[in-house]
């Protein structure tokens, strides 16, 4: 991390002097024959030439009153022999009233296995020059002249050795010499007449004395003087800084107080039409719905042993309303049903009259004004493909509309059977829709274009559970059924009067286990009696037992439930015409229907 120092190479410093013990040799000592610093007295031994003394460029210490050490002046080096080989001049003594000081030892003790720090023992290289680095300044930054350096960056230039002094010493200006040197073999002559450049920062650095300036701080310490302008200079920052703040914290806050109560800077207002006068198509979905919901009811019955959710409509004034059987069996012989119209009002309602056979009942309410029943349409006008809506109220969802079309018509259906006698059993020459139905839809009412009531929902067709009514809870797979509305109306006609409607009979019991194509006549009858009724509408034809049936007035017939259901879709005293098989001949007959007591 660059905290300010400099970056480039540091002067290690081995050990500190000290005047007042002896330490143990280190490296440099250890060394000192073979690199010629010094011997154990402090005096350098003998140089090339016989001279003793300090080497050339060696500083000797001496030290202050305080104990502390200042450096001594260094000694001029001597010039450059012209022969290598041939010895030097011996250098004349220092003066005698220069003190002899005893060198001092490095601080750590002597590597007993002789492992200086670049190697094993030896000569040792040529030293480097010493590398004195200031902090780099930042970009822009003034560097004055004792620090600016030939390479722009403010690296002060390597010491120049001054002009002799008295007494044939040089004198040097820097007063902290670095506190480890290496002797340099061959000194580099300095050119005559240069004066030394002053010192840098680097150089009066003591790690040991007092703390004062940092590295990056050239010039003499900081005092009182330079940190009382600092320290107003800060001072007023902070006070403008505060100020700004004071300012940004009012602006800001005005802003908030109106966009909280304004609601934002801008009113945001999205397009949108206006309300219209709410009319729809008569003929459109809407339009139905809006015209047949007032007729449609939700009942709710509660029995002894279950409960259960349908629908009906109103067939007149007097309370008179039209539903599925199987929505009224769970109330029994004294259970309750409540009837609510599409406004919210309830009512309490009666059973009138039911028929399994058909799956319909008529209940009544009393005491209840402003009815609106429902027009009746006519089932045999409807075709394939028309538009229909169903209302009801799928899983107890009172006043749901769905759409959609006439999928066929007389489609065959069975339901019931739970009682495994038969009686309970219906047989429906249904009208095929797929719009939705689910369970709660049975006994509401599937209109058409004019919102005219066409069938009277019964059925669906689940996925998981075949063909059958809406009593369990699968939901639509689009495959509903409805009774045709000319077989609900004589029924419910019937019911109102006689409390019980009739059925259409031949007069013959079918066997009902024939695997055949058609209906075959079977051979007997419930206690041996003969399967073809003595006196009936079939006697009279001409049928006989093991006849098969495969038509009734053109439409094939397939299985025995299959002829049940054509011959319901009819009235008692109608006339059909059927064909059958006998013998493997096929035959024609026609037939006056008889009537039957409903359950």
């Amino acid at each position: 991390m660059d905290d300010g120092k400099p970056s480039g190479p540091r002067t290690k410093w081995w050990s500190r002097p000290s005047t007042d013990r002896d330490r143990p040799a280190g490296p440099e000592e250890d060394g000192a024959a073979a690199t010629g610093v010094a011997d154990a007295s402090g005096t350098a031994p003998a140089g090339p030439g016989g001279t003793t003394g300090p080497t050339a460029g060696e500083r000797l210490p001496h030290t202050t009153p305080d104990g502390d050490y200042t450096p001594a002046p260094p000694v001029a080096a001597p010039p450059p022999a012209a022969d290598l080989g041939t010895p030097a001049p011996a250098e004349p003594a220092p003066p005698a009233a220069e003190p002899h000081v005893h060198r001092t030892q490095p601080l750590h003790a002597p590597d007993e296995y002789s492992t200086p720090p670049y190697g094993g023992p030896g000569p040792w290289a040529p030293a480097p020059p010493v590398q004195r680095p200031v902090a780099t300044p930042a970009h822009g930054t003034p560097v004055p002249p004792p620090y600016a350096g030939t390479d722009g960056h403010g690296t002060a230039a390597p010491p120049v050795a001054a002009a002799p002094a008295q007494g044939g010493q040089e004198h040097h200006t820097d007063p902290w010499p670095p506190p480890h040197t290496v002797p340099q073999q061959h000194p580099v002559p300095q050119p005559p007449g240069q004066t030394p450049q002053q010192t840098s920062q680097w150089m009066r650095y003591d790690p040991w004395g007092a703390p004062r300036q940092p590295l990056s701080h050239p010039g003499p310490g900081q005092g009182v003087d330079d940190v009382r302008p600092r320290k107003a200079r800060r001072g007023t920052v902070l006070v403008g800084a505060a100020l700004l703040a004071l300012l940004a914290g009012g602006i800001g806050g005005g802003v908030g107080a109106y966009v909280e109560r304004n609601g934002g800077l801008t009113t945001v207002e999205l397009p949108q039409s206006g309300r219209d006068a709410g009319g729809r198509a008569p003929d459109s979905v809407a339009g139905i719905a809006a015209s047949a919901l007032p007729g449609v009811v939700t009942l709710h019955v509660n029995g002894s042993a279950e409960s259960g959710t349908g629908t009906g409509f109103v067939l007149d004034d007097r309370g008179h309303i039209l539903t599925n059987n199987h929505v009224v069996a769970p109330a029994g012989s004294n259970g309750d049903i409540t009837v609510t119209f599409s406004g919210g009002e309830s009512a309490a309602a009666e059973i009138v009259g039911k028929d399994s056979g058909y799956d319909l009942a008529v209940v009544k309410v009393t005491g209840v004004s402003g009815l609106t029943p429902l027009p009746l349409g006519n089932s045999d006008n409807v075709r394939v493909g028309d538009p229909v809506v169903a209302i009801g109220a799928p899983f107890d969802l009172s006043n749901t509309v769905t759409s959609g079309i006439i999928s066929a018509k007389e489609r065959p259906i069975t339901a019931g059977g739970e009682k495994g006698d038969g009686t309970d059993v219906s047989y429906v020459d249904a009208l095929q829709t797929d719009a939705p139905i689910n369970p709660g839809n049975s006994g509401g009412p599937l209109v058409d274009a004019e919102a005219r009531v066409i069938g009277i929902n019964s059925a669906i067709r689940a996925a998981d559970s075949g063909s059958g009514l809406d009593g369990g809870q699968s939901g639509s797979i689009g495959l509903g059924f409805a009774i045709p509305i000319n077989q609900g109306k004589r029924v419910a006609e019937e019911l109102i009067s006689a409390g019980k409607a009739t059925h259409p009979v031949i007069g013959v019991t079918l066997d009902m286990e024939f695997t055949g194509d058609g209906a075959k006549v079977g051979g007997k009858a419930a206690g041996g009696a003969s399967a073809v009724t003595e006196g009936g509408p079939a006697d009279k034809a001409g049928i006989r037992s093991g006849d098969i049936i495969t038509e009734v007035e053109g439409q094939r017939v397939h299985s025995g439930e299959e002829l049940i259901v054509k011959i319901r879709a009819h009235r008692p005293g109608d006339r059909l015409g059927l064909v059958l098989t006998r013998g493997g001949k096929e035959l024609s007959m026609t037939l006056t229907l008889g009537s039957a007591s409903g359950t």
